[in-house]
């Protein structure tokens, strides 16, 4: 069994899936909505409030922080935000994979049990 190295609740699915999108890069809010879409295969959808709500309560807990940084400035939007990951949003996306591997392991363990009786 793996060691958390943080302990903190269980992520809310909204939380959790901003997390693995900015572990996959820098994004502004925008482009944060489309990939949890996609990533979620569709089922879940952040609106506006929920998004920023999100992205407020990740800056102030150290999760993630703001990027200075712009793709190409001349054909950016000024007015985005561009957030990424901290280290502790990465120690603690990987702390919740890990719970979420375990839940899985433990819930298949069940199934197959419970599918020979």
């Amino acid at each position: 069994m793996a060691m958390r190295s943080e302990r903190h609740p269980p992520l809310k699915p909204a939380v959790l899936f901003l997390l693995v999108s900015l572990a996959a890069g820098e994004k502004h809010g925008y482009a944060l909505r489309k990939d949890v879409v996609s990533r979620s295969g569709g089922r879940v959808r952040l609106g506006p409030a929920t998004l920023y709500r999100t992205l407020a309560f990740l800056l102030e807990d150290g999760a993630i922080e703001e990027s200075g940084r712009r793709p190409v400035p001349e054909l950016d939007d000024e007015r985005r935000r561009y957030y990424r990951l901290t280290d502790r949003g990465r120690r603690m996306l990987r702390s919740e994979v890990a719970r979420l591997e375990q839940l899985a392991a433990s819930a298949r363990a069940i199934l197959v049990q419970r599918g020979k009786a």
